[in-house]
């Protein structure tokens, strides 16, 4: 059997599909990422996947250059002609739909920040999105969704038939690779860390994900605790932008997030909208309380007073008191951490997410 894994984003690809890639592969399956070419993309061959290279503008609305793309997408999935074409995000979804494959799988990781904002051009483009998975879905033998929020939005509209709806709660994680694990000293020395309580946030350096909420409660907790930010500045997204880091210590972009994760006593994500956020299964599963924002994707990760908080999205004084409590309840956090471990193994584990994708190419294929 021949499947196609299509991605606007090598990286995407290979952070969060490789492991069901693999198991196709050990399988005997032959498996193709076809996405465009960035530091990620050969390392597929590493793997036993193929490899396949296509140029795209991620923002990009100019109609001739999203033909071009479409062309080019048309024409490597008519070469390989694989048994499944599987396709991630929303423009890989819509111009996979329009390929011709015999079997195509969408999953919507989550709607974006499209889905976020009000503004004319947002409403413009969701309105256009929602149109053009209406148009195409005909064509694709399931979607597949992250959390029940975007499914039951799609559903709910019309825009899907509900026969074709799958809910996969995100893309899984390794519990054995985020196992708790002692504090990096040397990682502690380096940042110049003392004996107050560590605060973590991982994400884009965009204003949707709350980096301003979590600004505002690094200037109210600025005694109490270190605030360290990893992530790099999205210069293709809408809404990135580069703050001033009063009270924190950015980092930039990390590939210790597992070192970093074990110096942290409290992981913090107030997003406003998400999929399934990983960052969140990654210190859940290495037993790390979380405050994060009560919106789509994150509250599938925290239950509100047993593994974490929920607070209210773009309210930072919230964010700054829930954070304090678990600054001023050391026996709390660890009750916490505990639990979102458990919750992980239970609803995350990678072993589960990767069976459930399997019986679903199977039952497509039989």
């Amino acid at each position: 059997m021949k499947i196609a894994f299509l991605s606007h984003l090598d990286l995407n690809l290979y952070l969060f599909r490789l492991p069901i890639m693999k198991e196709l592969v050990k399988k005997g399956h032959r498996v193709y990422a076809i996405a465009p070419k960035g530091e990620f993309l050969e390392k597929f061959l590493e793997c036993g996947i193929t490899p396949v290279n296509y140029e795209i503008e991620r923002q990009s609305l100019n109609p001739f250059k999203e033909l071009k793309t479409l062309k080019l997408i048309r024409s490597i999935v008519h070469d390989i002609s694989p048994d499944i074409l599987h396709t991630f995000m929303h423009k890989p979804n819509i111009y996979g739909n329009l390929t011709g494959a015999k079997n195509i799988v969408n999953t919507i990781t989550g709607l974006g920040s499209f889905f976020i904002h009000d503004d004319i051009k947002s409403v413009g483009v969701r309105v256009l999105i929602e149109a053009l998975y209406k148009c195409t879905s005909s064509r694709t033998k399931r979607i597949v969704f992250q959390n029940r929020d975007d499914l039951d939005h799609f559903v709910n509209k019309g825009i899907i038939p509900e026969e074709k709806a799958v809910l996969i709660k995100g893309s899984g994680i390794d519990t054995k690779a985020f196992e708790p694990m002692p504090k990096n000293k040397k990682l502690i020395k380096e940042l110049g860390l003392g004996d107050k309580p560590v605060v973590l946030m991982v994400a884009r350096v965009i204003r949707d994900k709350g980096v301003e909420e979590y600004i505002k409660a690094a200037e109210l907790l600025k005694d109490r605790a270190y605030f360290l930010y990893a992530g790099e500045i999205d210069r293709g997204n809408k809404n990135a932008f580069i703050p001033g880091w009063k009270n924190i210590n950015y980092l930039g972009f990390r590939s210790d997030i597992k070192e970093l994760l074990s110096i942290c006593d409290i992981f913090v994500l107030p997003s406003y909208r998400e999929g399934i956020p990983r960052t969140l299964l990654e210190a859940a599963s290495m037993e790390k309380p979380i405050v994060t924002t009560d919106t789509v994707g994150c509250k599938e990760v925290v239950d509100n007073g047993v593994n974490g908080f929920l607070v209210p999205v773009k309210d930072s004084k919230a964010l700054a008191e829930k954070i304090e409590f678990l600054i001023d309840n050391p026996e709390i956090r660890k009750e916490f951490g505990k639990r979102g471990r458990e919750k992980v193994l239970k609803e995350f584990d990678v072993k589960i997410v990767v069976e459930q994708y399997l019986r679903l190419y199977n039952e497509i294929l039989d």
